[in-house]
C-alpha cells in the first residue's frame, strides 16, 4: 500500500496567510464618534454608572421629600423636574448605547472570523502533519520487516554453518 507523500514544508508555509491583529484594524477604523459611542457604552453600562445615577435619584427625591419646605424645588408627589431630567439622558443614551452595541457585535464578528481562518489554517497543517506520520509510520513498518527478514536469514545462515 503506497501513501501519497505530503506536500512540502515550503508549499505549506506558502499557503498559510498572516495573523490578522482584528482588535488593531477595528481600533484604526473607528471614528471619533464611533470611539466616543464605545467610551460611553462601557461606562454607562457599569455599576459606577448605576450607582452615580442610583445615589442622584435618592438624594433628589430625600431632598425634595424631607428636605425644608421652602427649599423643595421637586415637589413630592409628581417629582416633574426629575422625570423630565431622567427622561432626557434616557433619550440621549439610549441611541449612544445602541451604537455602541453594534460596533462590539461588527468586532465581535470580525474576531469570529479570524479566529475561523486561524483554525482552518491550523486544520490544514494537522491534517499534513498526520499525512507525515502515516507515512514514517509505513516507512517504519517496511525498515522493520527488512530487519526482520534480515536476522531470520542470517539466523538460518548460522544455523547452516554452524
Amino acid at each position: 500500500m503506497e501513501h501519497t507523500p505530503p506536500p512540502p514544508l515550503n508549499q505549506l508555509k506558502a499557503l498559510r496567510k498572516p495573523v490578522r491583529n482584528v482588535n488593531r484594524e477595528h481600533r484604526e477604523r473607528l471614528s471619533r464618534l464611533e470611539q466616543l459611542a464605545l467610551w460611553i457604552t462601557a461606562h454607562i453600562g457599569s455599576m459606577g454608572f448605576f450607582l452615580v445615577i442610583f445615589a442622584w435619584t435618592v438624594l433628589w427625591l430625600s431632598w425634595n421629600t424631607l428636605g425644608p419646605q421652602q427649599n423643595r424645588f421637586d415637589p413630592f408627589p409628581a417629582f416633574v423636574l426629575w422625570l423630565f431630567i431622567s427622561n432626557m439622558i434616557q433619550i440621549f443614551l439610549m441611541p449612544l448605547i445602541m451604537i455602541g452595541q453594534n460596533l462590539q457585535g461588527r468586532h465581535a464578528e470580525q474576531r469570529a472570523e479570524a479566529d475561523y481562518d486561524v483554525n482552518l489554517q491550523a486544520e490544514r497543517e494537522i491534517e499534513v502533519i498526520l499525512q507525515h506520520l502515516e507515512q514514517q509510520q509505513a516507512l517504519l513498518k517496511q525498515v522493520l520487516t527488512r530487519l526482520e527478514q534480515k536476522t531470520v536469514s542470517s539466523k538460518q545462515s548460522e544455523s547452516k554453518t554452524g
